[in-house]
C-alpha cells in the first residue's frame, strides 16, 4: 500500500499503530506535540494482563498479550520486561470463589492459571498480611516500562521508513491534518490521542478518568508478582465518582509501584490528598510492611473511559480513524489495537472480530 497515513499521538497506542503500518509497507508520519510515551502511557502501571470483564475485553487483552509475548526476544533492556505474572488476591471465601470462577473461565479459553490456598499465597508473597483466603496466579501476564516501550515501538517504525515530526494538531480533516502552522496532506489519518481525542471529536462517548500512582525507593524482592485485589474489578469497572483498590507492581529497578485510584469528579492534575490517603491505606490493609518503604514520588494521569469499557478502534469520519478510549488497558491492548486498525486500513482479515470496538457502536449515544 502506497497511501500516506498520519498517526497523531506517540503514546504507546500511536507508536504501536505506526509500527504495525510501517512494517506492512505503509508510508507513515507520526505527529507528537509533547513527549513520546507521555500522557496516559506515563500514567499507567505497565501491566500486560488478560482481563475478563466481557468476552470482547478478554479477546482483545488475550490477543494483545500474545503479541507482546512474541516481541519479548527483541525488546531492549530499557523496556524492563518482567514475566512476573499476576496474582489476584482473595481476601475471603467469597472472593476465593470468584477466583475459582475466573480459573474456569481462563481454562476454557486456554489461559494458564493456578489457584493458591492461604498458605501458598503467603509463600508466594511473604509481605502480604496473614489471614487472606488465597488467590489466583496467572503466570503469562507481565510488566513493562511503558514509556520506553513506546519509544522502542516508535524507533521500530522509523527504522522501517516512518517519519516523526513534532507539532500540535488543530483539526482532523478529510484528506489531511491541520497543524498550528501548516496543513499536512494524507490519504488517511489516525487519532491516537487519549482523553484529548474528545477535543477533536466532541460527541465521543468517552470521558476522562483520573488515577494516582505512587513509586517507592528500591526494595528488590519486596513484591514478586503484580498484585491485584479481587475488589479491583468492582473499582475499575464501577460507575462511582471515586474508588480505590490495592494494586502493587514490582519493577525491574527493585521499586514498588502502587495503585490504584479512579475518579471522574476531577479535571485537573493536582494530587487529591484524601483519595491518595485512602489508596495508601487500602494498600496497607493488604501489605502492612509497605509502611516501612520510602515513597519517592506520587503523580496523576487521565485515562479515556467509554461506557462499555472497550476502546474505540476504527473509522469515525471519511478518511479518519480513531484509536482511543482504552482507559486502564491501553498498555496491554496497544499491540492488538494496532493490528486491528491496520487490518481495517489494509482490508485484511483480523485475528479477532473487530465489531465490538468500532466507534459506530456509540453513534446514538454521546458523552
Amino acid at each position: 500500500m502506497s497511501a500516506e497515513v498520519i498517526v497523531a499521538g506517540a503514546g504507546i497506542v500511536g507508536a504501536a499503530i505506526a509500527e504495525a503500518l510501517a512494517s506492512a509497507g505503509v508510508r507513515v508520519t507520526i505527529i507528537e506535540r509533547a513527549q513520546v510515551g507521555g500522557g496516559a502511557t506515563a500514567a499507567g502501571m505497565g501491566h500486560v494482563v488478560v482481563m475478563d470483564d466481557s468476552e470482547a475485553q478478554f479477546a482483545l487483552t488475550k490477543y494483545s498479550r500474545d503479541l507482546w509475548q512474541s516481541y519479548v526476544a527483541e525488546m531492549p533492556p530499557q523496556v524492563e520486561h518482567d514475566p512476573a505474572g499476576t496474582l489476584w488476591v482473595a481476601a475471603d471465601e467469597e472472593e476465593l470463589q470468584a477466583c475459582r470462577q475466573k480459573q474456569r473461565y481462563y481454562a476454557e479459553r486456554q489461559v494458564e492459571s493456578e489457584l493458591l490456598d492461604a498458605g501458598q499465597l503467603q509463600r508466594a508473597e511473604p509481605n502480604l498480611v496473614s489471614g487472606l483466603a488465597g488467590g489466583l496466579r496467572v503466570p503469562g501476564d507481565s510488566v513493562i516500562y511503558a514509556p520506553c516501550a513506546a519509544k522502542w515501538l516508535l524507533d521500530r517504525a522509523i527504522s522501517q521508513g516512518a517519519k516523526f515530526i513534532t507539532g500540535t494538531v488543530v483539526a482532523f480533516e478529510e484528506g489531511g491534518v491541520r497543524l498550528t502552522n501548516k496543513r499536512l496532506a494524507c490519504d488517511l489519518s489516525v487519532c491516537a490521542f487519549g482523553t484529548a481525542a474528545a477535543e477533536y471529536f466532541p460527541n465521543l462517548a468517552m470521558r476522562p478518568r483520573k488515577g494516582h500512582l505512587v513509586i517507592t525507593d528500591r526494595y528488590p524482592g519486596f513484591v514478586r508478582h503484580q498484585l491485584v485485589e479481587l475488589g479491583y474489578l468492582k473499582s475499575a469497572h464501577g460507575d462511582s465518582n471515586e474508588s480505590v483498590a490495592f494494586n502493587a507492581q514490582p519493577r525491574r529497578t527493585g521499586q514498588v509501584l502502587l495503585g490504584s485510584s479512579r475518579e471522574f469528579s476531577q479535571t485537573t492534575g493536582e494530587i487529591n490528598d484524601d483519595l491518595l490517603r485512602r489508596m495508601i491505606e487500602r494498600a496497607l490493609r493488604y501489605m502492612p510492611a509497605l509502611a516501612n518503604l520510602n515513597i519517592l514520588r506520587t503523580w496523576t494521569g487521565f485515562r479515556a473511559a467509554t461506557p462499555d469499557k472497550l476502546p474505540l478502534i476504527g473509522l469515525t469520519r471519511p478518511g479518519i480513524y480513531l484509536a482511543t478510549g482504552h482507559e486502564g488497558l491501553g498498555i496491554t491492548t496497544s499491540l492488538g489495537t494496532a493490528r486491528l486498525l491496520a487490518d481495517q486500513i489494509l482490508r485484511r482479515q483480523p485475528a479477532i472480530p473487530v465489531a465490538p470496538y468500532l466507534p459506530g457502536r456509540f453513534r446514538e449515544r454521546v458523552a
